[in-house]
């Protein structure tokens, strides 16, 4: 599966986060350090978002909005 990331180099290396992914961020001191590891932070987000719903109700609400 694809993703769009957000990559941002700043004076320590480069920052990356998946804005689809909320939480899911990471960092290397290269591009390709970077790219890497993110591509590990989303497999662990997804393992451990898959882990919590297998726990958890799934449930519809309806809100009213003014």
């Amino acid at each position: 599966m694809k993703y769009m990331i957000l990559l941002h180099k700043s004076k320590y290396g480069y920052n990356v986060h998946v804005p689809v992914l909320p939480g899911c961020h990471s960092q290397g001191d290269t591009k390709k350090e970077a790219l890497i590891n993110i591509k590990d932070a989303i497999s662990t987000y997804l393992e451990m978002e898959k882990e919590e719903l297998r726990n958890s109700e799934i449930q519809e609400v309806e809100v009213a909005i003014p």
